[in-house]
């Protein structure tokens, strides 16, 4: 590979690092120390949102900056997908994956901020709970199941990002690429 793509190659690399490290350290850091700090479950519950408010402008834009990011490296990478042996199945299990992560991360929020609805303490938010019926303790179970999904996700798109860099070694590259051409011209291997 002769051109160089580092801006997308950052953006992609430091937004999953970010959305990985940062569900993770929530999920025992922030949430253990919730559970520890707070004086009753409504009140762990209460700064863990408050927590996790503060980090969501961040989270998503890590998300969207290893969005943009993984969009520019598949674009500059777009014939060594079609072209070298296992790129294509490693993407897309890695779109499979992301997807999977998105919808974790999505659905994770959706329950945090049940929660958070169901435990403020600000008018507005308890007439809006009232009006949405939550059922605080299946948030909460689902929760606790959810704060560790989003960081196994994205644990997985590391790996594979591993597998693609390993799959950039020139001999991965021209490998991958004689194999690929030569059951194109063997209709039997196909």
């Amino acid at each position: 590979m002769t051109e160089r793509n580092t801006f997308v190659r950052g953006m992609h690399d430091l937004g999953l690092a970010a959305w990985c490290g940062g569900s993770l350290m929530g999920a025992v850091g922030l949430n253990g120390a919730a559970q520890e700090e707070g004086a009753s479950e409504v009140g762990a519950a209460r700064i863990a949102s408050a927590g996790w408010a503060r980090w969501a402008p961040w989270g998503a834009a890590a998300v969207g900056a290893h969005l943009i990011g993984g969009a520019g490296i598949l674009a500059a990478n777009r014939s060594r997908v079609g072209k070298q042996k296992g790129v294509a199945a490693s993407t897309a299990a890695k779109a499979v994956l992301t997807g999977a992560a998105l919808a974790a991360t999505a659905y994770t929020r959706v329950l945090g901020k049940k929660a958070d609805l169901a435990t403020s303490e600000k008018e507005e938010d308890r007439e809006t709970a009232e009006q949405v019926p939550v059922d605080t303790s299946q948030a909460r179970k689902q929760l606790a199941l959810m704060q560790w999904a989003v960081p196994a996700l994205t644990a997985g798109l590391v790996v594979l990002n591993a597998v693609h860099g390993e799959q950039q070694r020139p001999l991965q590259q021209v490998g991958g690429a004689v194999r690929s051409s030569l059951k194109g011209l063997n209709p039997q291997k196909r």
